[in-house]
């Protein structure tokens, strides 16, 4: 876990440190002025949504790179048409149109659901959950994450991300040059010495807060997939995926990239759960035994 909240604040920091020499270029070779609020808020909505928007158009394309998945055309046996089978009829119940479904290599119990929109997905399992579910604990993942899908999350996922990208890039440099001002001196809405380093440790600072949202609203949709998986699979057959994956539960080998969208949970206790994409598996359970028996 720490690991992986180590790799986001190192890819956050090269993110940030890539932004900062794109605006110290606008600046300093182009003329372009940034001190202006409205001006500032618009670049940093420009960079913010872009790169969320950007990543959620690539997202399919970067799932099967970087999982090597082989993708289900023409099914090569009786499991691979089942899979396909079974997406499909929860698609059409769901009321989208059929995602994509592939099959990646790794050890552990996992699937996870990414697209640019709810028609236009990939919903992908891994072979360590062929082999180790049965065929009733495996169409409710399927469930689950069809249901992800049916949901918008990558879509609202992705505005979420913009919106909290936007505010992080905006404040920093606010804040960066009130502070900056204080410690120079500098009056006349120029930046000093210390301006770039102070905007570096702030968006590292407000990147880690926002990152707090981002895991918030990734755990609640989780529960709301859970609830969809139940619908289209049923509870019974939702709790016994469930249960497996806890009996199972062991470290995520998936991509960076589609992590958050994967079905395994965690453990985690408090402050580490605020950086947890997805609840404990044992508050999911006890969510869907709390559902009404008529969903």
């Amino acid at each position: 876990m720490f690991k992986r909240v180590a790799l986001f604040l190192a890819t956050n920091l090269a993110v940030l440190v890539l932004l900062g020499l794109v605006m110290s270029v606008l600046q300093n070779v182009f003329g372009v002025t940034l001190g202006n609020n409205g001006a500032l808020l618009l670049f940093a909505a420009v960079f913010g949504f872009g790169g969320a928007f950007i990543s959620l158009a690539i997202s399919k394309w970067m799932a099967k790179r970087s999982t090597g998945m082989h993708l289900i055309a023409q099914p090569r046996n009786e499991g691979e048409a089942w899979l396909l089978n079974t997406v499909r009829r929860q698609a059409e119940a769901a009321g989208i149109a059929m995602p994509e479904v592939g099959i990646y290599d790794a050890p552990e119990i996992n699937a996870f659901a990414t697209g640019p929109s709810r028609n236009n997905a990939l919903v992908a399992v891994s072979t360590g959950l062929l082999r180790s579910m049965s065929r009733d604990e495996a169409e409710a993942v399927l469930a689950h994450e069809v249901s992800h899908v049916a949901n918008g999350d990558m879509v609202t996922m992705a505005l979420i991300q913009g919106v909290l990208n936007t505010f992080v890039i905006f404040l920093a440099r606010v804040v960066g040059r009130a502070v900056d001002a204080a410690l120079s001196g500098n009056r006349d809405g120029g930046t000093g010495p210390f301006y770039f380093l102070i905007v570096l440790v702030l968006d590292l600072v407000f990147g880690v807060l926002a990152s707090v949202v981002a895991m918030w609203f990734s755990r609640w949709r989780e529960f709301r997939a859970d609830a969809g998986g139940a619908r289209l699979a049923g509870r019974d057959k939702m709790i016994a995926a469930l249960q497996r994956l806890a009996q199972t539960y062991g470290q995520s080998t998936l991509p960076n990239e589609v992590r958050a969208f994967g079905i395994s949970g965690a453990v985690g206790f408090g402050l580490k759960k605020l950086f947890m994409t997805h609840p404990p598996l044992a508050e999911r359970i006890q969510a869907l035994r709390d559902m009404p028996a008529s969903m």
